[in-house]
């Protein structure tokens, strides 16, 4: 039998690593191909497995390696509280640019523009997947595999296909990209093959997002508030879009 952490050391180069117990639950729900996971403690993680997951506590029984605190530490850049991580296997780019390409879409996609900070981009492939949407891309430098961003979305990138491109390679649908010059949110209904695109934290749009966009909007905020975390906008958007 191969020793998981020989296995771990041969997959961690190109492996997805997920960090902590959500992330791995949620990696697992939604079909994730995971070929080694480690514990510093298999039985409190199969009891907190009962309790919150236990539609994969046989997989998460059938796949759990308890490992000392020091390699498990080892293992990870930052420990997570749940003191488990696993490495699994990133879904494949064409499969998600046909995913993100097909028509007709049931639900929109989001872009966020050439974002800075890895946490505000997981946080929004969290929500994302929670609306069911049908992917999340991003533009620029920032990868949206970065174990940190992985963590933020609590392993939800499994849960819809997440991909970086340019502006140019932005899948068909009209673009509804989010300025404070825009009309407001609150009267257009957006449909569901959508590309819902919203700027970096702190320079809004590109100027090559703004020129592709089709549609400007804004939405409702109180004057000399500058502005909302780029999380809260997705979720603003995404639920004036899901609302009947």
């Amino acid at each position: 039998m191969t020793d998981p952490l020989d296995h771990w050391a041969r997959r961690a180069g190109s492996a997805v690593l997920l960090d902590g117990f959500h992330a791995l639950k949620h990696a697992l729900r939604f079909g994730a191909e995971v070929p080694v996971a480690v514990t510093t403690d298999r039985a409190a993680t199969l009891a907190l497995a009962d309790e919150l997951a236990p539609d994969v506590r046989e997989a998460l029984a059938a796949l759990l390696t308890e490992v000392q605190p020091e390699t498990y530490a080892s293992l990870v850049p930052r420990p997570h509280p749940t003191a488990v991580a696993a490495l699994a296997v990133r879904p494949s780019r064409e499969a998600n640019l046909q995913a993100l390409a097909h028509l007709p879409r049931t639900a929109p996609i989001v872009v966020l523009d050439e974002p800075r900070n890895l946490g505000n981009a997981g946080a929004v492939i969290r929500l994302a997947a929670g609306f069911g949407t049908t992917g999340v891309i991003t533009t620029g430098t920032l990868d949206p595999w970065h174990p940190t961003v992985v963590r933020g979305g609590a392993g939800l990138h499994f849960a819809t296909a997440v991909e970086r491109l340019t502006v140019a390679e932005l899948p068909p649908g009209p673009v509804y990209a989010l300025d404070p010059e825009g009309e407001d949110i609150r009267g257009t209904k957006l449909p569901d093959d959508a590309v819902l695109a919203f700027g970096s934290e702190r320079t809004g749009l590109s100027p090559d997002l703004r020129a592709r966009a089709d549609h400007l909007l804004r939405l409702p905020m109180r004057p000399q508030v500058s502005s909302y975390n780029l999380a809260t906008s997705v979720a603003m958007t995404l639920y004036h879009w899901s609302a009947p």
